[in-house]
């Protein structure tokens, strides 16, 4: 039996979801992305020297803004109301990687996993655009939910993941 997305009408044109019937509630994401560099280029971004400046500080207000333009972005989504939004930087100096996550709360009648994973994915983007002219070896890896609660589907947890 095939998947029903609900993106398509029965004709199979794109088209926004009619939340207008939904009743608000909280919703909450948390989603990560991750940034692999060497470990010298970690321990420049954590002593902040780096010629660009404070590139976390940076990528958190970029992750922030890039929440609340995620309907701009991504054509099918609902523009939303956001009442926090936080980015938190997990950096492993032995595996070389920055572990970003971005938590994203609202009242709203949809989800808010998709601003979540906007928010990591431009904070990751603008760690690479810092650090760019330094190593351009950089890689940014997996962009993921982690966990999703509100809404009728309720609770989703990754997985391995608290």
């Amino acid at each position: 039996m095939p998947m029903k997305f609900n993106h398509f009408d029965e004709q199979g044109h794109a088209v926004m979801v009619d939340v207008s019937a939904k009743q608000a509630s909280t919703r909450m994401a948390v989603a990560m992305a991750e940034v692999r560099l060497s470990s010298g280029l970690l321990s420049a971004i954590q002593n902040m020297d780096i010629a660009k400046g404070d590139v976390l500080g940076v990528a958190r207000l970029a992750g922030v803004m890039a929440t609340k333009k995620t309907p701009d972005l991504i054509p099918l989504s609902h523009p939303l109301a956001l009442d926090a939004v936080t980015l938190e930087f997990d950096l492993d100096h032995s595996a070389g990687r920055i572990e970003i996550k971005c938590m994203v709360r609202a009242f709203e009648r949809t989800g808010v996993e998709m601003e979540a994973m906007t928010g990591a994915a431009v904070a990751a983007l603008t760690i690479y655009d810092m650090c760019k002219g330094c190593d351009k070896s950089i890689t940014i890896g997996e962009i993921k939910l982690l966990y999703k609660e509100g809404g009728k589907s309720g609770v989703y947890r990754r997985e391995g993941k608290p």
